[in-house]
């Protein structure tokens, strides 16, 4: 019954802060405060967030240090509705093994990050209220090991728990395949790697359609989709196609009842894409805003019902749209 828009505010100098906005109806939006407890805290810009019991969580970060590497911090909601920054050691995200933290996803466990560290794949757990993540590093099938090296991009809840996706790059391979984990408590993990071909194939994005796991990654030169059934993971349908010199990359992956909208960077331009039939095909949809590839540019998306929420920023502006129905 609320919406949360998450980001964050840079002034002319290149400096930021973490700002967010909320609002029961997408027109008439209020800010939220928010209280960093961190030198870098109060530099961050939201990057993720996620839902749970009608409480937002987020992931926040600062470039930074004498590295140059992300600070990161999380954020949870407190009775008040202000946001509140999450002390943690430096380790948990940073250190001397780190690599990256990708995305938070909510569900009935709690709450759930995924990303890597140098060991591969690598998933950071809390229960409610999100007060502290605890890292799960190095863990058996979820870490690289002798068939490969892992990497995760993504993960979503199921009715078993938690379900991540990623790839692995096989030993002796330059290429990766696409490869997904599922776990019962964000700890031990199961690793499935699907049939991949000559290309290098992974999945970047999951999200539940009708209840069925689809991801979305790359296939290639082109963007793929993959879809769980009785029988196992089965590849689905194609779109889009490299078309710069940029790195291409699902930015965002969304559902509500049986349709899909996915935006993507194909290395020269964003686009978002639909899919009526579970990613089995799939058709462009028009942008109210053309965003090049490149830094500080970003498209996302959000669905609830017939209701689609679009956010764009082509690197000197930000909007909000919306639209019903297929929105094509």
């Amino acid at each position: 019954g609320r919406w949360f828009l998450v980001g964050g505010v840079a002034d002319a100098a290149g400096g930021t802060r973490p700002a967010a906005w909320t609002s029961m109806d997408g027109t008439t939006w209020t800010v939220l405060p928010v209280r960093p407890d961190s030198f870098y805290g109060r530099q961050n810009v939201f990057l993720s967030a996620a839902c749970r019991d009608g409480k937002v969580a987020l992931i926040g970060a600062k470039v930074g240090g004498a590295h140059g590497y992300p600070r990161v911090s999380t954020w949870r909601q407190v009775a008040d509705g202000a946001l509140i920054e999450v002390q943690a050691p430096f380790e948990t995200y940073g250190g001397p093994t780190a690599v990256n933290v990708s995305r938070l996803a909510a569900g009935a466990p709690g709450w759930l990050i995924v990303g890597n560290r140098s060991a591969g794949a690598a998933s950071w757990v809390a229960s409610p209220p999100a007060a502290e993540f605890t890292l799960v590093e190095g863990a058996p099938e979820l870490a690289s090991d002798q068939v490969g090296v892992t990497w995760a991009f993504d993960a979503v809840a199921n009715p078993s728990g938690w379900l991540a996706v990623g790839g692995l790059l096989p030993a002796g391979r330059i290429d990766r395949d696409p490869a997904v984990w599922s776990s019962s408590d964000g700890r031990s993990w199961r690793r499935t790697v699907l049939p991949g071909g000559p290309e290098y194939e992974e999945l970047q994005r999951v999200v539940l359609v009708g209840g069925v796991p689809v991801a979305v990654g790359l296939r290639g030169a082109v963007f793929g989709a993959w879809r769980q059934e009785a029988a196992g993971w089965v590849p689905a349908g194609t779109f889009g196609r490299r078309a710069g010199a940029g790195v291409p990359a699902v930015a965002s992956l969304v559902s509500s009842g049986d349709r899909l909208f996915a935006a993507v960077g194909d290395g020269a331009r964003h686009s978002v894409w639909v899919s009526t039939d579970r990613g089995g095909s799939w058709r462009e949809a028009a942008m109210p805003i053309d965003v090049p590839a490149g830094a500080d540019r970003d498209v996302t998306l959000v669905a609830v019902g017939d209701r689609w929420w679009l956010a764009a920023d082509d690197g000197t502006r930000a909007g909000l749209w919306s639209t019903t129905g297929p929105g094509v």
